[in-house]
């Protein structure tokens, strides 16, 4: 009972209460995206950059799984369901789906890593509401039957095979191990031979229900679109599938984490009947959270990132020890790696790495010069735009800084933060990384002497 003039007001439902929330991001100026963003009733984000001058459009879905959410008798699953998702739905056959998409001139693809997954399509800004059905649909309505199972298995196993016949690609994967070990992110992201035949579409199908959850999901698009069509169109095209259940379920937050890499001077040697040696030295590097990350980009562009930097000129222009040869850098949510990369005859690989050895000791102790370190900004700085001019990269983008960071970043506030890295904070992170005792993978003929010397690297 209430008090006479009291006003009784009765509270809403949590379907009442459930309301898409739209924010501006970004605001558009001199050529660059508005971004905007809408959070809907069941968890599920949509992230959208408006570019009107374009006449293309991508549209993605971001999955918060990839590798590192494998068990060692799953490694290969989230791979093997990304196959699995073009193979029909309730709605399409595997051929009504690429069928759509070739009809009208698009492109449409998926890839797998060790953090999360992404599925998109390339069409005419009018062909859109056509790639937000069919993506969708793909997301929502897979039916991951036995058969296709049996088939697509045949498929992935060509895959690894493929991989496998390329020492260049495969070492990376093998230095991923080197480093981490027997965990998740140290096996591959496309499984091996024995678990991907030990999958079954029962262990798929639950794997499926349990991490495309729409609060594990972010819908990017980007090009001549707008915002609250596309918002629309997608919200439309997951209740009809039932998919948003829960009104008032939130999305889950960025990946977080404190792991780290105590892998040091760690050497592995996979003996293959290969023409070239294929080598990747380096040690433990940033995770992709970490504010020296910008300064990290600078010393890898300046050590490894283009032909003017000091490991190509040293290993290739100097010497033509190698055709190909860089450095790189890889960031997870709570650790990363940073490696160099070359290809060379057997017979020079004892050369190559104490020249890459050197190199990376030297930077360590003495930095790189003033010069390089502008050049390094310049070169990142200019990569960075030029990177982005297709709609596919800035769906990429967003999808990808919605999902792991949980906020966006505008063009001109990342010019500014690689413009603003100092000389002393390249030196201090050459310092921290470089500094470290590098571990070792190498892929190739070396007989027993050679590879007996291998140490010597990473002494």
């Amino acid at each position: 009972m209430t008090s006479r003039g009291s006003k009784v007001t009765a509270r809403p439902s949590s379907e009442a209460r459930a309301v898409a929330r739209t924010q501006t991001l970004i605001k558009g100026t001199g050529g660059i995206g508005t971004v905007r963003k809408t959070t809907l009733p069941g968890g599920l984000r949509v992230v959208t950059e408006t570019l009107p001058s374009v006449r293309s459009a991508t549209f993605g879905i971001w999955a918060h799984v990839g590798s590192r959410d494998e068990t060692p008798s799953l490694n290969g699953a989230t791979h093997y369901l990304e196959h699995l998702l073009f193979k029909g739905t309730g709605r399409r056959s595997a051929l009504d789906i690429s069928a759509a998409i070739d009809a009208v001139g698009g492109e449409m693809n998926a890839f797998t890593a060790k953090e999360y997954t992404c599925y998109y399509a390339r069409v005419l800004d009018t062909d859109l509401p056509l790639a937000i059905d069919v993506v969708c649909d793909m997301l929502t309505g897979s039916l991951i039957v036995e058969e296709d199972v049996d088939v697509e298995r045949g498929a992935i196993l060509e895959e690894i095979a493929m991989t496998e016949d390329d020492p260049g690609d495969c070492v990376h994967d093998l230095f991923a191990h080197t480093m981490f070990g027997d965990n998740a992110l140290g096996r591959p992201v496309l499984g091996t031979v024995d678990t991907v035949n030990a999958l079954t579409a029962d262990r798929i199908r639950r794997f499926y229900k349990k991490h495309y959850d729409p609060t594990h999901l972010v819908v990017a698009c980007a090009g001549n679109v707008d915002h609250n069509k596309v918002v629309r169109q997608v919200r439309a095209a997951f209740e009809k599938a039932g998919a948003l259940k829960d009104p008032a379920a939130q999305p889950i937050a960025p990946r977080a984490g404190s792991r780290t890499i105590r892998t040091f001077g760690k050497v592995e040697l996979l003996g293959r009947k290969t023409e070239q040696a294929h080598v990747v030295l380096g040690m433990p590097g940033l995770a992709r959270t970490d504010e020296r990350r910008w300064a990290m980009g600078v010393l890898n562009t300046a050590l490894g990132g283009g032909m003017s930097s000091r490991l190509f000129q040293e290993v290739r222009e100097k010497r033509g020890l190698a055709y190909s040869v860089y450095s790189y850098t890889s960031g997870f949510a709570d650790c990363g790696l940073f490696g160099v990369y070359a290809g060379c005859r057997p017979s020079q690989v004892h050369d190559v790495l104490r020249i890459c050895r050197d190199e990376l000791d030297q930077v360590a102790a003495d930095g790189l010069t003033d010069d390089e370190i502008a050049r390094a900004i310049g070169q990142l700085r200019g990569s960075t735009v030029l990177g982005l001019e297709d709609t596919g990269a800035l769906m990429n983008r967003i999808g990808k800084s919605e999902l792991c960071w949980g906020e966006q970043m505008s063009v001109d506030d990342m010019l500014a933060k690689i413009a603003a890295v100092t000389p002393d904070e390249v030196r201090s992170v050459a310092r921290d990384i470089l500094g470290r005792r590098p571990s070792l993978s190498v892929i190739g003929p070396l007989k027993d002497k050679q590879a007996a010397r291998l140490h010597d690297a990473v002494a």
